[in-house]
């Protein structure tokens, strides 16, 4: 017993061009770049070592009008001036108060500052900000 061949057009071949699975394993390619790079942007920004630290000691509400914060900055080159916004915040979260405050040179990594906030309303606390190497000229000390 003999048998015909097939004729090909009535069935497909088995590999076929630009297939959606061809395609599926592409986008999913890219989509896993694209998500691993993005977590790997924060974690970086969240956990890499900052040229600046600082960390809040203590508030002090001296006053309906002004808060006391005592706080530490700590610098991987202390040769270099930086600049610390602290801000006063109320109960209600929002910000009442902010103050620029000038980091000098130093031969110590860590330093440790008391200032005194002036709010707008009655304040119900104090952090930092942020801090920076960006110093304006009208905080540098001649």
């Amino acid at each position: 017993m003999m048998s015909k061949p097939l004729p090909q057009d009535r069935y497909p071949s088995t590999t076929r061009t630009g297939s959606p699975r061809k395609w599926m394993v592409w986008a999913l390619t890219a989509l896993v770049i694209v998500v691993g790079g993005g977590i790997a942007y924060y974690a970086y920004g969240k956990f890499a070592v900052k040229e600046i630290e600082t960390e809040t000691i203590s508030f002090d509400i001296a006053n309906d009008s002004t808060v006391k914060i005592r706080f530490t900055v700590t610098r991987d080159d202390s040769s270099r001036e930086a600049m610390c916004i602290v801000r006063a915040r109320s109960k209600d979260g929002s910000e009442t108060g902010r103050r620029e405050v000038y980091v000098p040179s130093s031969e110590h990594q860590t330093l440790e500052f008391n200032t005194e906030v002036k709010t707008s309303q009655p304040p119900g606390m104090a952090d930092v900000y942020g801090c920076s190497f960006d110093v304006p000229e009208y905080l540098t000390k001649s």
